[in-house]
């Protein structure tokens, strides 16, 4: 009684923890929501001007401007700007003339691919290397790691870019230059687009060929927009491992004669792994928002190249959608980390 009492409990304040938490990313949202608003309402341009065209007189100007409701006070503005965005709707693009959404839909499903490929080399090669590194502290292993992240946190992800290209699709001639799928295998095997993620897409349909096309594509862009991200997980690993094998509990593990390897991984990295998953959280986030060097130099159609194109032709909806696209999925992995923490350390649920 009093078992399933204390669990109902731990539920309930469980339930409320996570109630916070979203919350919290509702009122974040609110306010990016407010910033961008007001960031595009302050810079010294006329969006009315730029939506009817260079050649367009003043009366079509002050059309342009009705329809798009500048002539409404700034609060009445902001307040259809909520009320869009509540209902899905992000505005239309100035250059495409197409519903943001829609753009979205087609240019977020690569970064999205490409963002996952970079999140899970930088989790399987930085988490390892971090055990690794602390379990051979002030070895000649632990001192590669370190140099090899030493690295990683110097060297910017356009130079790593531009030397992969020069090395591997130059040089070596191993790997294609740019691009996301060779089009002469596309125009062979035509890939038939479900998600718009072209690995996905490739295994769903059995087109064997267009997979392994893509993954050739992929290999050089995640790699440089993991290599960062990669050295600061093995960093984090590294320190927060060697802070829990001083303690008391996995010398007492030891003491009972428990394997090296029951140790490590059964008792200290759990522990360990909290600092990490933070890392890791904010990481992913900084992936999807910072691809847009790696797209650049890679030619990659995601929603970093849309960005740009968008920043440079002052197409504010496109602008505004894709900021608020980032802060939603930033958010929702940042709510995600909140409840694995509690799931690593039950402590935290009643915080």
């Amino acid at each position: 009684m009093l078992q399933s009492t204390f669990t109902a409990v731990n539920s309930m304040k469980f339930r409320y923890y996570v109630a916070r938490r979203i919350v919290t990313m509702l009122i974040v949202l609110l306010g990016v929501s407010l910033i961008t608003f007001s960031i595009t309402r302050i810079v010294p341009s006329d969006p009315a001007r730029l939506w009817a065209g260079t050649r367009a007189t003043e009366r079509q100007i002050e059309q342009a401007r009705h329809e798009l409701g500048l002539d409404q006070p700034l609060h009445i503005q902001y307040y259809i700007y909520l009320n869009d965005l509540l209902h899905g709707d992000l505005g239309i693009s100035m250059h495409s003339r197409r519903p943001v959404v829609e753009d979205i839909r087609d240019y977020f499903p690569a970064t999205f691919e490409l963002t996952n490929l970079a999140m899970i080399l930088a989790v399987a090669v930085g988490l390892p290397l971090g055990i690794i590194s602390a379990t051979k502290r002030d070895t000649k292993t632990d001192h590669a790691v370190r140099v090899f992240s030493l690295w990683g946190v110097s060297m910017p992800v356009f130079w790593l870019g531009l030397l992969l290209q020069l090395l591997l699709s130059s040089i070596l001639h191993i790997l294609p230059t740019a691009g996301r799928v060779d089009p002469f295998v596309n125009l062979e095997s035509p890939l038939k687009i479900i998600t718009g993620m072209y690995t996905v897409d490739s295994l769903l349909t059995g087109n064997l060929s267009v997979f392994i096309s893509t993954l050739r594509h992929m290999i050089m862009p995640a790699f440089a927009l993991s290599y960062s991200s990669l050295v600061i997980i093995t960093r984090i690993t590294r320190s927060s491992m060697l802070e829990v094998l001083r303690q008391d509990y996995i010398k007492t593990a030891r003491s009972k004669g428990l394997a090296e390897r029951t140790v490590i991984y059964k008792h200290a990295l759990k522990n360990a792994m909290i600092p990490t998953t933070t890392v890791v959280g904010l990481t992913y986030g900084f992936l999807l928002g910072g691809s847009v060097l790696v797209e650049s130099i890679f030619d990659w159609p995601g929603i970093g190249l849309y960005a740009v194109g968008s920043t440079l032709l002052i197409d504010y909806p496109a602008i505004m959608g894709v900021t608020f696209l980032l802060a939603v999925v930033y958010s929702l992995v940042n709510l995600t980390v909140d409840i694995l923490y509690a799931f690593l350390d039950p402590r935290i649920r009643y915080g």
